[in-house]
């Protein structure tokens, strides 16, 4: 495996749903120069090189895109999530594989679990400017929170598992 497979993809991924996450937690949207941006540069890359950032191949990434929408549209047509967390999902789907997405999801709805049972002890030891920055993670919202970091908390350990089981070796 080359260096960019093997530090520099994960690591630009990471830096994009950083990105996301960030924007997400302060304003509950996420722009469509980071999603459709990312899709964008993904799709350019497949067609060019015949593989994705994360070496999948073209069936390999369109299955993601399918599970990608799959797993995201019915939160969307239910209200349960919005369509910068579609787009979102997608750009991944197109940026590397279907083990990816799948990990991501999973990985997302852990750490979403483990923050709604450990949110409120959380909140209130965050010092106040992380509470005003991360507005959108506030427990006991209504209206739900935002994806977006806890789809990079997926990713992250998305990353991880998949670099220890088809890293070298």
């Amino acid at each position: 495996m080359d260096i960019a497979a093997v530090y520099l993809v994960p690591a630009g991924l990471l830096v994009w749903a950083l990105c996301c996450a960030v924007q997400d937690a302060r304003h509950r949207r996420i722009s469509n120069r980071l999603t459709l941006g990312l899709g964008a540069v993904a799709l350019s890359f497949l067609v060019l090189t015949g593989y994705s950032f994360t070496g999948a191949a073209p069936g390999a990434v369109i299955l993601g895109l399918l599970l990608a929408l799959l797993l995201s549209l019915p939160g969307y047509i239910g209200g349960r999530m919005g369509a910068g967390d579609v787009k979102l999902l997608a750009a991944l789907a197109l940026a590397s594989s279907p083990l990816h997405v799948l990990g991501t999801v999973a990985g997302a709805a852990v750490t979403m679990l483990v923050w709604a049972l450990g949110a409120p002890f959380i909140w209130q030891r965050l010092p106040t400017r992380a509470q005003r920055q991360l507005i959108q993670l506030e427990p006991g919202q209504t209206k739900g929170l935002a994806y977006a970091p806890f789809f990079l908390c997926g990713l992250l350990l998305s990353l991880l598992i998949l670099s220890q089981a088809l890293g070298p070796g």
